[in-house]
């Protein structure tokens, strides 16, 4: 699947239409940014049911800002509408891939739970 270009208006329908997704926050700016750019994309062409997102830090400093951005690139990945990663720095292809396993190898029902817990700590 190639990659989409994710905006404040068509991220919750990205996370809510597809099970994994996976945000690459970038800007053209940014050198480890345009060198991971096309292990993305590569990554990308490889798993037709992950959605993969590009998000321009640049044009979408609000979305950024929701998502505490302070270093680029930073994936940030979902699976079931969970945010499940969070990280910057860029990864080699193969290192893209065992994420990848790792994520599709949770156990979500467990992962769903500690997820509850968790929002219901902070709210209470």
């Amino acid at each position: 699947m190639a990659t989409i270009e994710i905006t404040k208006d068509n991220f919750p329908k990205t996370i809510e239409d597809n099970d994994i997704v996976l945000l690459d926050f970038w800007a053209s700016w940014c050198g480890p940014c345009r060198a991971f750019g096309p292990i993305f994309e590569g990554v990308s062409e490889k798993h037709e049911d992950i959605a993969f997102g590009k998000v321009n830090t640049e044009q979408e400093r609000e979305l950024a800002a929701s998502f505490g951005v302070r270093s680029i690139p930073m994936l940030v990945i979902y699976r079931g509408q969970i945010p499940v990663f969070g990280q910057p720095g860029m990864l080699p292809p193969e290192a893209l891939e065992d994420l990848i396993k790792q994520v599709r190898d949770l156990d979500m029902d467990h992962v769903r739970a500690e997820y509850e817990k968790q929002i219901a700590e902070q709210n209470a």
